[in-house]
């Protein structure tokens, strides 16, 4: 089978679907790879590391029309699939619930597409789970963020002229960004507080040595497969007025809170960012899905009431070397279990398959889809 790499077109991304050790390992497997010219410039691989690997180079019209299989980080445009050809594959993010255009031209291109943001999460998929992969990375990058931006350091230190007291970051969400960011922050010396509506996040928030904030559930939050998929606006708001004085005594907030094929919730207002100190930092690592935090603009940093927001849209993409590497061997994993280097088996009760593949030969499948389009 021909495995094609595009050149990703979206606004700021920097990442690619394949890097050279993963291209090397999948020619050795049988598959031929085919990689645009230039496509993974971006994450620091040049077009000569592809070939050396084994693939071919070629330019962005050829990529689409003569591969098997596509492999990309974001979700082709309509214009970019029509040039697929019938039957051909295509795996990548797709946010297919929240896509109708998308599952429309793959309907209309006759492909079948899978997600890979609808890998089940389950043991035997760890190894292709490309959203906890990027998110691990964006935890640890959004501190570092906040630290470059806050006039302050994180640490205690003691020096002659005096004591410096350390920073205090107020987490929102204890999931595999939240974890993360929770680490590097206790690394770098902050004490760092941390509050999630899943209680069971306690023992983990703990064990890394963040203070959990207690708030109480309620039978409004339903989780699915470890995420959370809905709460109620009465249930946030209980939170926000719990977790406000944390917010008020914080010197930086981060906010990783999503929810799969929904805006994102609301967990910071414009009262408590009024109420943080003149020079505190806020990160909003979850507004391309509409925002944690009232006032964060999507790829901006803003100023508001004294605060410094940050709404930086694709964090992983600012760690292209490492993200680039870690979905390469996601979506590796993922190809392997589904496909050999002739065929794609087609196993339509397989957990992992039922669980990503979005569109089978032109007909959407999916449940999320199915239940969009009839919406």
């Amino acid at each position: 089978m021909k495995l094609a790499v595009p050149k990703e077109t979206k606004l700021k991304e920097n990442r690619v679907a394949l890097t050279p050790d993963v291209v090397k390992d999948l020619v050795k497997k049988g598959f031929e790879v085919l990689v645009e010219n230039g496509a993974g410039m971006n994450s620091f691989f040049s077009d000569e590391a592809y070939t050396a690997a084994g693939a071919q180079l070629c330019d962005s019209n050829k990529v689409y029309a003569d591969a098997d299989v596509v492999l990309k980080v974001n979700a082709p445009q309509p214009a970019e699939i029509a040039k697929m050809k019938k039957e051909a594959i295509l795996i990548s993010f797709l946010w297919a619930a929240t896509n109708p255009e998308m599952v429309s031209a793959c309907e209309k291109a006759g492909i079948s597409a899978f997600s890979m943001d609808a890998v089940p999460r389950i043991s035997r998929a760890q190894k292709m789970d490309a959203l906890s992969s990027q998110a691990n990375l964006a935890g640890y990058k959004a501190v570092l963020m906040a630290a470059d931006t806050i006039g302050k350091i994180l640490p205690m230190m003691t020096t002659a002229a005096g004591t410096i007291r350390p920073c205090k970051v107020v987490i929102f969400g204890a999931g595999v960004a939240g974890l993360q960011a929770i680490a590097t922050a206790k690394r770098l010396g902050a004490v760092v507080e941390v509050t999630d509506i899943r209680p069971e996040t306690k023992e983990q928030v703990e064990s890394l040595g963040g203070k959990f904030i207690v708030v109480k559930s309620d039978a409004s939050i339903k989780i699915e497969g470890g995420y959370v998929k809905g709460v109620s606006e009465e249930f946030l708001k209980m939170q926000q007025e719990l977790v406000a004085k944390h917010v008020k005594e914080a010197d930086v907030v981060i906010t990783t809170a999503l929810i799969p094929g929904k805006k994102a919730p609301l967990l910071v207002t414009d009262d408590m960012v009024k109420s943080m100190r003149f020079g505190s930092v806020i990160v909003d690592m979850a507004v391309e899905q509409g925002g944690n935090v009232v006032g964060s603009e999507l790829n901006k940093t803003v100023q508001k009431h004294g605060a410094t927001i940050i709404g930086e849209g694709n964090i992983p993409s600012l760690l292209p070397m490492n993200a680039s590497d870690l979905y390469a061997k996601n979506i590796q994993t993922l190809l392997l279990h589904l496909a050999d280097k002739d065929k794609f088996k087609w196993e339509m009760e397989e957990e992992i398959t039922k669980g990503s593949l979005i569109v089978f030969k032109g007909d959407a499948v999916h449940p999320s889809v199915k239940k969009a389009q009839t919406a």
